[in-house]
């Protein structure tokens, strides 16, 4: 799929890009670049060592922004596909930080649209995120807005062979700035802040996320909005399974933050259909494909009128065991309760 192509990743030396550089040079040996484009030269030299130029002469390092059309442009020279992963994430720091949250998150990927569209790029797949569903705080608004830009941008293609989706999935385990890193370096203190005993998330490793847009890759028409069938955890069971010695703190919900987070809702049940291990809900406006389509190429049937799909109803759960076990193979090799 990707051998002898050209593939852009837009903050791509975050968690998400370091293992999908991993993930396509082991299947897709063939793979004619491999472009990293970021704004963080230390995060860049860092995978630069890793991936040396005279054994990995596919890899290219772009600084930049995705802010800056012109310079995402020009990165974006002879592309086939983009993968955009760049956004500011963090809850708290979109609340105090609201227009550099959007100027990221929304007009970014404004610039990542257009980009793809002047360069005769064939496929873009952004990542998104659980917080996007039913959204009550910023950085969820932005993203929410960033999908329904790239879902739109499929009617705006006009004869060009591009196809823009999105894949939307929760808590990435390990990754910067989650839960179990953070208990895990908490730990030591002897006292694990917990925001609210019924909190509930939804767990995806890294490979999965990876995989789940090598699927969108593979099989989308576009303006899919692709979501995995993924377990959920209790930040209850997550402190025992790191730190059952650990005393706990109660400090309460931070602001934008919700008790159990949504990947569908009742309402986007209409336009939602089941492709065996992933969701994907369909653009409401599409002058392009039809329901239809979607079904018959996809394989896939509708969804019951008014599924949800949220951490707190889930039917699949992990217990403190199976997290054990996911944290010594996803995060740290030597993890020992």
């Amino acid at each position: 799929m990707l051998n002898n192509k050209s593939v852009l990743i837009t903050g791509g030396t975050g968690s998400f890009g370091k293992k999908f550089i991993e993930t396509i040079l082991a299947r897709y040996p063939d793979v004619k670049k491999i472009i990293i484009y970021s704004r963080d030269e230390l995060k860049q030299s860092v995978i630069k060592q890793q991936y040396p130029d005279f054994d990995y002469p596919q890899l290219r390092f772009f600084i930049g922004d995705v802010r800056d059309k012109a310079r995402l442009t020009q990165a974006c020279e002879g592309v086939d596909v983009i993968i955009h992963a760049a956004a500011i994430k963090q809850v708290d720091t979109a609340e105090y930080n609201p227009t550099e949250c959007i100027r990221t998150n929304v007009d970014g990927a404004e610039n990542v649209i257009h980009a793809a569209l002047a360069c005769g790029v064939n496929d873009v797949v952004a990542l998104s995120t659980d917080k996007a569903c039913a959204p009550i705080n910023l950085y969820g608004a932005t993203k929410l807005t960033s999908d329904k830009l790239f879902a739109a941008a499929n009617n705006i293609r006009g004869s060009k062979d591009i196809r823009f989706s999105v894949v939307r999935y929760g808590n990435v385990m390990g990754s910067r700035g989650s839960v179990i890193p953070f208990f895990m370096d908490k730990k030591k203190d002897g006292v694990l802040p917990i925001t609210h005993e019924e909190m509930t998330r939804f767990n995806i490793s890294l490979q999965d996320g990876v995989n789940l847009v090598m699927f969108a890759l593979g099989n989308h028409l576009g303006g899919e909005i692709f979501i995995p069938k993924i377990p959920s955890y209790k930040i209850l069971d997550v402190a025992k399974a790191i730190a059952p010695e650990c005393k706990q703190r109660i400090v309460g919900i931070r602001p934008g933050e919700k008790l159990h987070e949504e990947m569908l809702t009742d309402t986007d049940s209409l336009n939602t259909i089941d492709l065996g291990p992933y969701y994907a809900i369909l653009p409401s406006v599409s002058f392009t494909y039809n329901e239809q389509d979607y079904l018959s190429h996809h394989k896939a049937k509708k969804v019951p009128f008014g599924f949800r799909y949220t951490s707190g109803t889930n039917t699949e759960w992990e217990t403190v065991e199976s997290l054990r076990e996911l944290i010594k193979e996803h995060v740290d090799a030597n993890f020992e309760v």
